[in-house]
């Protein structure tokens, strides 16, 4: 796994947890890190994409 999908994928980890402690609280701040986790999924497919992509290209 690259060095970026990890640390994105440790990112939308973070942010769901914060999210869910921000609804529970009552805190409508929570829909940030809604946006946040879903910018870091998006981050993190695009790189394990992007080395699956690069690795089917060096095997022909």
């Amino acid at each position: 796994m690259p060095r970026n999908a990890l640390m994105a994928s440790i990112v939308f980890v973070l942010a769901v947890t914060a999210a869910v402690v921000s609804f529970v609280e009552g805190n409508w701040f929570g829909v940030i890190w809604v946006l946040l986790a879903g910018v870091a999924s998006n981050i993190a497919w695009f790189h394990l994409r992007r080395e699956r992509l690069a690795k089917a290209a060096d095997n022909q």
